[in-house]
């Protein structure tokens, strides 16, 4: 059965200090739209999943795997599942991840 959603009347969450998200989770996917502040900081870290990084506005670096990716709107960044990365947000920006499979943590 289809679901639609309203991405307004989402609550956000703050889930690192500066990258607020909202989330939707399907059968296979986690899709969170997050508004990141400029200047914020995603700290390294890894997880299973593949994320697919869709920067909808804004410029947001990305160090994965040690390579360094600066990603502006109208880009689109795969990271591939356990590779360690971090990032910094260069300016304000809205980004689409999508994560496989889903982010059960993100509940």
């Amino acid at each position: 059965m289809a679901e639609r959603y309203e991405l307004t009347s989402l609550d956000a969450r703050e889930l690192v200090p500066g990258h607020h998200g909202r989330f939707i989770h399907s059968e296979h996917t986690t899709h969170v739209y997050w508004t990141i502040e400029a200047g914020a900081v995603l700290p390294e870290h890894s997880h299973p999943h593949e994320q697919i990084v869709n920067v909808l506005e804004g410029t947001y670096e990305l160090v994965v795997a040690g390579e360094t990716f600066v990603v502006h709107a109208g880009e689109v960044l795969v990271i591939p599942g356990d590779a360690v990365h971090s990032g910094q947000a260069h300016t304000d920006c809205r980004i689409l991840d999508v994560f496989s499979p889903v982010r059960e943590e993100y509940r």
